[in-house]
Protein backbone atom coordinates (compact mmCIF):
# COMPACT_ATOMS: atom_id res chain seq x y z
CA UNK A 1 0.00 0.00 0.00
CA UNK A 2 1.55 3.64 -0.46
CA UNK A 3 1.14 6.11 2.10
CA UNK A 4 -0.83 8.52 0.65
CA UNK A 5 -3.84 5.75 -0.24
CA UNK A 6 -7.31 6.90 1.70
CA UNK A 7 -7.94 3.84 3.70
CA UNK A 8 -9.79 3.09 7.29
CA UNK A 9 -7.78 2.08 9.90
CA UNK A 10 -8.33 -0.66 12.57
CA UNK A 11 -6.08 -0.23 15.28
CA UNK A 12 -6.61 -3.20 17.99
CA UNK A 13 -5.28 -4.08 21.59
CA UNK A 14 -5.72 -5.49 25.50
CA UNK A 15 -9.04 -6.71 25.58
CA UNK A 16 -11.88 -5.64 22.49
CA UNK A 17 -10.36 -1.75 22.53
CA UNK A 18 -10.06 -0.17 19.59
CA UNK A 19 -8.22 3.52 17.97
CA UNK A 20 -10.63 6.09 17.12
CA UNK A 21 -10.12 9.43 16.05
CA UNK A 22 -11.68 12.87 17.79
CA UNK A 23 -14.71 12.35 16.74
CA UNK A 24 -14.56 9.21 17.68
CA UNK A 25 -15.06 7.17 15.05
CA UNK A 26 -12.55 4.83 12.90
CA UNK A 27 -9.46 6.79 11.62
CA UNK A 28 -9.87 7.72 7.84
CA UNK A 29 -7.42 8.93 5.38
CA UNK A 30 -3.90 8.68 4.49
CA UNK A 31 -1.07 6.84 7.00
CA UNK A 32 -0.69 10.31 7.73
CA UNK A 33 -4.20 10.48 10.08
CA UNK A 34 -2.21 7.88 12.50
CA UNK A 35 -0.06 8.76 15.22
CA UNK A 36 3.45 8.54 14.17
CA UNK A 37 4.37 5.36 15.80
CA UNK A 38 1.79 3.76 14.19
CA UNK A 39 2.71 5.27 10.60
CA UNK A 40 5.16 2.58 9.43
CA UNK A 41 3.37 -0.28 10.83
CA UNK A 42 2.75 -3.34 9.07
CA UNK A 43 -1.66 -3.53 8.76
CA UNK A 44 -3.47 -6.37 7.18
CA UNK A 45 -6.16 -5.37 4.54
CA UNK A 46 -9.04 -7.03 6.07
CA UNK A 47 -12.30 -5.61 4.43
CA UNK A 48 -13.69 -2.48 2.36
CA UNK A 49 -15.94 -0.14 3.81
CA UNK A 50 -17.75 2.07 1.20
CA UNK A 51 -15.00 1.62 -1.55
CA UNK A 52 -12.30 2.16 0.73
CA UNK A 53 -10.20 -0.59 2.06
CA UNK A 54 -9.99 -1.06 5.76
CA UNK A 55 -6.62 -1.98 7.34
CA UNK A 56 -5.54 -4.40 10.50
CA UNK A 57 -3.48 -3.91 13.58
CA UNK A 58 -3.29 -5.84 16.18
CA UNK A 59 -0.95 -4.40 18.68
CA UNK A 60 -1.35 -7.32 21.18
CA UNK A 61 -2.96 -8.16 24.82
CA UNK A 62 -0.38 -6.04 27.03
CA UNK A 63 -0.17 -3.08 24.41
CA UNK A 64 -0.74 0.84 25.79
CA UNK A 65 -4.26 1.50 25.29
CA UNK A 66 -4.74 4.60 27.12
CA UNK A 67 -5.48 6.32 23.67
CA UNK A 68 -8.41 3.21 23.07
CA UNK A 69 -11.51 2.61 23.79
CA UNK A 70 -13.81 -0.04 24.06
CA UNK A 71 -15.58 -1.30 20.95
CA UNK A 72 -19.03 -1.51 22.17
CA UNK A 73 -18.56 2.58 22.35
CA UNK A 74 -19.13 2.43 18.31
CA UNK A 75 -22.63 0.53 18.67
CA UNK A 76 -23.79 2.91 21.16
CA UNK A 77 -22.28 6.10 19.24
CA UNK A 78 -25.54 4.60 16.33
CA UNK A 79 -22.46 3.22 14.08
CA UNK A 80 -23.45 0.49 12.71
CA UNK A 81 -21.24 -0.20 10.58
CA UNK A 82 -18.17 0.99 12.19
CA UNK A 83 -19.12 -1.62 14.83
CA UNK A 84 -19.66 -4.30 12.17
CA UNK A 85 -16.30 -4.34 10.55
CA UNK A 86 -14.15 -3.21 13.78
CA UNK A 87 -16.19 -6.73 15.14
CA UNK A 88 -14.97 -8.39 12.10
CA UNK A 89 -11.07 -7.07 12.90
CA UNK A 90 -11.61 -8.51 16.86
CA UNK A 91 -12.77 -12.10 15.76
CA UNK A 92 -9.81 -12.11 13.10
CA UNK A 93 -7.41 -10.72 15.73
CA UNK A 94 -8.95 -13.45 18.68
CA UNK A 95 -8.52 -16.55 16.27
CA UNK A 96 -4.72 -15.46 15.86
CA UNK A 97 -4.00 -14.99 19.48
CA UNK A 98 -5.59 -17.95 20.36
CA UNK A 99 -3.85 -20.30 17.80
CA UNK A 100 -0.42 -19.98 17.55
CA UNK A 101 0.10 -23.28 17.74
CA UNK A 102 -1.04 -26.20 16.08
CA UNK A 103 -3.76 -28.55 17.85
CA UNK A 104 -2.63 -31.63 15.94
CA UNK A 105 1.07 -31.61 15.92
CA UNK A 106 1.73 -28.34 18.50
CA UNK A 107 3.98 -26.97 16.15
CA UNK A 108 3.50 -23.10 15.60
CA UNK A 109 1.17 -21.69 13.10
CA UNK A 110 1.59 -19.01 10.28
CA UNK A 111 -0.85 -17.01 8.10
CA UNK A 112 -1.87 -19.12 5.08
CA UNK A 113 -1.40 -16.61 1.91
CA UNK A 114 -4.50 -15.22 0.57
CA UNK A 115 -7.01 -16.48 3.03
CA UNK A 116 -7.71 -15.37 7.16
CA UNK A 117 -6.00 -19.39 7.64
CA UNK A 118 -3.46 -20.83 9.75
CA UNK A 119 -1.18 -23.63 8.86
CA UNK A 120 1.14 -25.13 10.40
CA UNK A 121 4.56 -27.11 9.00
CA UNK A 122 2.32 -30.65 8.60
CA UNK A 123 -0.26 -28.83 6.16
CA UNK A 124 -2.96 -28.80 8.95
CA UNK A 125 -4.93 -25.67 8.40
CA UNK A 126 -7.49 -23.52 10.54
CA UNK A 127 -9.89 -21.30 10.02
CA UNK A 128 -11.48 -18.21 12.86
CA UNK A 129 -14.17 -20.04 14.96
CA UNK A 130 -17.19 -18.86 14.61
CA UNK A 131 -19.89 -20.32 17.74
CA UNK A 132 -23.62 -20.32 16.47
CA UNK A 133 -25.79 -18.66 19.47
CA UNK A 134 -29.97 -17.99 19.47
CA UNK A 135 -30.98 -15.17 21.10
CA UNK A 136 -35.18 -14.59 21.37
CA UNK A 137 -37.97 -12.64 22.93
CA UNK A 138 -40.82 -14.73 24.24
CA UNK A 139 -44.01 -12.76 23.59
CA UNK A 140 -47.01 -13.09 26.41
CA UNK A 141 -49.65 -11.37 25.24
CA UNK A 142 -48.88 -7.66 25.39
CA UNK A 143 -45.73 -8.15 27.78
CA UNK A 144 -41.71 -10.01 26.38
CA UNK A 145 -39.88 -11.82 28.69
CA UNK A 146 -36.79 -10.18 30.18
CA UNK A 147 -33.96 -11.01 32.32
CA UNK A 148 -31.06 -9.35 34.50
CA UNK A 149 -27.94 -11.47 33.22
CA UNK A 150 -25.87 -11.92 35.77
CA UNK A 151 -22.76 -11.43 33.83
CA UNK A 152 -23.10 -7.60 33.69
CA UNK A 153 -25.50 -7.20 36.37
CA UNK A 154 -25.06 -4.04 38.05
CA UNK A 155 -27.78 -3.50 41.50
CA UNK A 156 -28.68 0.56 40.93
CA UNK A 157 -30.70 0.60 37.52
CA UNK A 158 -29.98 -3.22 36.00
CA UNK A 159 -30.45 -3.62 32.38
CA UNK A 160 -33.06 -6.47 31.39
CA UNK A 161 -32.41 -7.86 28.09
CA UNK A 162 -33.98 -11.71 26.09
CA UNK A 163 -32.65 -14.86 26.79
CA UNK A 164 -29.84 -16.03 24.72
CA UNK A 165 -27.48 -19.44 24.56
CA UNK A 166 -24.75 -21.25 22.72
CA UNK A 167 -25.88 -23.87 20.34
CA UNK A 168 -25.08 -27.32 21.37
CA UNK A 169 -23.78 -30.73 19.46
CA UNK A 170 -26.41 -32.56 17.60
CA UNK A 171 -29.31 -29.50 18.12
CA UNK A 172 -31.20 -26.95 15.52
CA UNK A 173 -31.92 -24.12 16.45
CA UNK A 174 -35.07 -24.46 17.27
CA UNK A 175 -34.37 -26.74 19.72
CA UNK A 176 -31.30 -24.60 21.45
CA UNK A 177 -34.19 -21.98 21.25
CA UNK A 178 -36.46 -24.18 23.59
CA UNK A 179 -34.11 -25.81 25.78
CA UNK A 180 -32.33 -22.36 26.55
CA UNK A 181 -35.62 -20.29 27.34
CA UNK A 182 -36.69 -23.34 29.41
CA UNK A 183 -33.14 -23.88 31.51
CA UNK A 184 -33.01 -19.91 32.12
CA UNK A 185 -36.58 -19.04 33.17
CA UNK A 186 -38.90 -22.18 33.51
CA UNK A 187 -40.97 -21.32 30.36
CA UNK A 188 -41.77 -23.40 27.86
CA UNK A 189 -42.66 -21.92 24.11
CA UNK A 190 -44.38 -22.69 20.80
CA UNK A 191 -44.21 -21.24 17.66
CA UNK A 192 -40.00 -20.38 17.19
CA UNK A 193 -40.02 -18.16 14.52
CA UNK A 194 -36.02 -17.09 13.08
CA UNK A 195 -35.99 -12.81 12.61
CA UNK A 196 -32.38 -11.77 11.82
CA UNK A 197 -28.77 -12.93 13.08
CA UNK A 198 -26.21 -10.43 14.18
CA UNK A 199 -22.15 -11.18 14.15
CA UNK A 200 -21.15 -10.71 18.30
CA UNK A 201 -17.21 -10.42 18.86
CA UNK A 202 -17.50 -11.43 22.31
CA UNK A 203 -15.49 -12.90 21.38
CA UNK A 204 -16.63 -14.94 18.18
CA UNK A 205 -20.41 -15.40 18.15
CA UNK A 206 -23.19 -15.44 15.67
CA UNK A 207 -26.30 -14.51 16.94
CA UNK A 208 -29.04 -15.87 15.27
CA UNK A 209 -32.33 -14.13 16.35
CA UNK A 210 -35.97 -15.59 17.50
CA UNK A 211 -39.15 -14.91 18.53
CA UNK A 212 -41.39 -17.57 20.33
CA UNK A 213 -44.46 -17.49 21.98
CA UNK A 214 -45.50 -18.26 25.85
CA UNK A 215 -47.11 -21.72 26.11
CA UNK A 216 -46.98 -22.69 29.80
CA UNK A 217 -44.65 -22.73 32.72
CA UNK A 218 -43.99 -20.52 36.04
CA UNK A 219 -41.00 -18.13 35.82
CA UNK A 220 -37.83 -19.72 37.71
CA UNK A 221 -34.65 -17.90 37.33
CA UNK A 222 -31.57 -20.32 36.76
CA UNK A 223 -29.32 -18.88 39.39
CA UNK A 224 -25.87 -19.06 37.96
CA UNK A 225 -27.28 -17.50 34.67
CA UNK A 226 -29.85 -14.62 35.88
CA UNK A 227 -30.45 -12.39 38.49
CA UNK A 228 -33.96 -11.53 37.75
CA UNK A 229 -36.72 -12.15 35.16
CA UNK A 230 -39.97 -11.23 34.43
CA UNK A 231 -42.80 -10.47 31.74
CA UNK A 232 -42.48 -6.51 31.05
CA UNK A 233 -45.42 -4.44 29.01
CA UNK A 234 -44.10 -1.55 26.79
CA UNK A 235 -45.59 1.28 29.61
CA UNK A 236 -42.42 -0.11 31.78
CA UNK A 237 -40.11 -1.13 30.90
CA UNK A 238 -36.51 -1.40 32.91
CA UNK A 239 -33.44 -0.33 31.13
CA UNK A 240 -33.02 -2.06 27.53
CA UNK A 241 -29.53 -3.00 25.82
CA UNK A 242 -28.60 0.00 23.17
CA UNK A 243 -30.35 0.43 19.87
CA UNK A 244 -27.75 -1.33 17.14
CA UNK A 245 -27.90 -4.82 18.88
CA UNK A 246 -29.96 -7.48 17.60
CA UNK A 247 -31.31 -7.89 21.33
CA UNK A 248 -33.18 -4.14 21.26
CA UNK A 249 -34.42 -5.32 17.42
CA UNK A 250 -36.12 -8.24 18.92
CA UNK A 251 -37.86 -6.39 21.82
CA UNK A 252 -39.03 -3.80 19.61
CA UNK A 253 -40.70 -6.38 16.93
CA UNK A 254 -42.40 -7.77 20.31
CA UNK A 255 -43.69 -4.62 21.67
CA UNK A 256 -43.71 -1.81 18.79
CA UNK A 257 -41.46 0.22 16.76
CA UNK A 258 -41.07 2.86 19.70
CA UNK A 259 -39.62 0.98 22.13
Amino acid sequence: MSSTEQARWFVLGGDHLVLLDTQGQIPQGSRECLPPPLQEAPFERFDDWGGEPCYLLDLGEDADTQAMAGLRQLMVAGDEEGFRLAGRAWQLATFRRSHRFCGECGAPMAPKAGEWALGCQQGHLVYPRISPCIIVAVRKGPAVLLAAHRRHYQAEDPMYTVLAGFVEAGENLEQCVAREVFEESGIRVDNIRYVASQPWPFPHSLMMGFTADYLSGEIKVQDEELVAADFFEANALPRLPPQGTIARRLIALCLGDGV
